[in-house]
């Protein structure tokens, strides 16, 4: 039965390619090379346009028939081919996430940090439908930003997120038997209810992390006292009260934050780039497809954990509002 329907599916995708009505995809094997592309523009300085979208983290995505770079990789591979153009004057970074991981977060944004002090380039961010938590902390290291003006961002706070299975396991007679050398050496066990003492410690984890994510925010931003009260408790806000608290530097679109690229960088009418793996027909700077591994098709390519936005047990910049008790 697997097998049919395997063959049905690649009979269809062939069906497409021929017709033309499907872009170039690989169904097995590794990713093919970056190459560049022209989004807009004719001139010789480049901007170049890094999507960050989905959950922000490290892991490869793991699909049905291959397996694709995580997020930290994408993205720095893409700033390392940046380095070695020197027409390339800016980035701007198209955020759409509700966060992720805090090292995965904060290795972005170093990266980011790092690219800016080794060319001298500047980075404006542009958020889309979600730039919240990680995607805030990313674009901290931005030195413009522009709010889509649906756009929901904020949350600015940590989080801590675990599964909680012990009480279906009583339910079906199942229990994990755990020998340890220390009390504390299973903190954080989905087997078992938590411990005040443990709950403790995590809010302390907690704490600390999210104090540097809470001082970033508020020196990058130059925050009066006011306004890093108001973004204390983690809230989410649309786009006209992130300016309002100073979190975004003013409301638009795709042309407003290119025209602020321009603005920051001093060029005018520059040509915006992007890398990707394959090419496609009638591209545009709307196109995300380079952070999702460009050519995979979601039907080949889905990992059940992301489509179901499961992460691991950790530690999260993240706005998860389905974890919420």
């Amino acid at each position: 039965m697997r097998t049919s329907l395997l063959c049905a599916f690649l009979l269809i995708l062939t069906m497409l390619a021929s017709t033309g009505c499907a872009p170039k995809m690989k169904l097995f094997g590794e990713p093919a090379p970056l190459q560049q592309y022209t989004l807009r523009g004719e001139g010789d300085e480049k901007v170049l346009l890094i999507n960050i979208r989905g959950v922000i983290d490290s892991t490869p995505r793991q699909g049905w028939l291959s397996s694709r770079p995580g997020m930290v990789q994408q993205i720095v591979t893409r700033l390392e081919a940046a380095r070695s153009d020197k027409d390339i004057r800016a980035l701007l970074l198209v955020i759409d996430t509700p966060g992720g991981g805090v090292t995965a977060s904060d290795i972005i944004h170093h990266e980011i940090l790092r690219y800016k002090q080794d060319t001298g380039n500047k980075v404006v961010a542009l958020f889309m439908d979600v730039a919240a938590s990680g995607g805030y902390y990313i674009a901290t290291a931005a030195d413009g930003i522009v709010a889509h003006p649906a756009t929901v961002t904020g949350s600015i706070g940590t989080v801590f997120i675990r599964p909680q299975v012990s009480g279906l396991m009583d339910k079906i007679g199942v229990e994990a038997v755990v020998t340890k050398s220390g009390s504390l050496k299973d903190m954080g066990s989905p087997f078992r209810k938590g411990t005040d003492e443990e709950q403790a410690l995590f809010q302390t984890m907690i704490d600390s992390m999210n104090m540097q994510f809470q001082t970033l925010v508020r020196q990058s931003r130059n925050l009066t006292p006011a306004q890093a009260d108001l973004i204390a408790d983690a809230r989410i806000l649309t786009a006209r009260q992130a300016e309002e608290a100073g979190l975004v530097d003013r409301i638009g679109y795709m042309e407003d934050a290119l025209r602020m690229v321009e603005s920051k960088a001093g060029i005018t009418s520059p040509r915006v780039i992007a890398y990707r793996e394959t090419s496609y027909p009638n591209d545009s700077v709307y196109n995300n497809m380079e952070a999702k591994g460009g050519e995979s098709a979601a039907l080949i390519n889905i990992s059940l954990a992301e489509y179901l936005a499961v992460p691991r047990t950790g530690f999260y910049y993240l706005w998860a509002p389905e974890y919420a008790r």
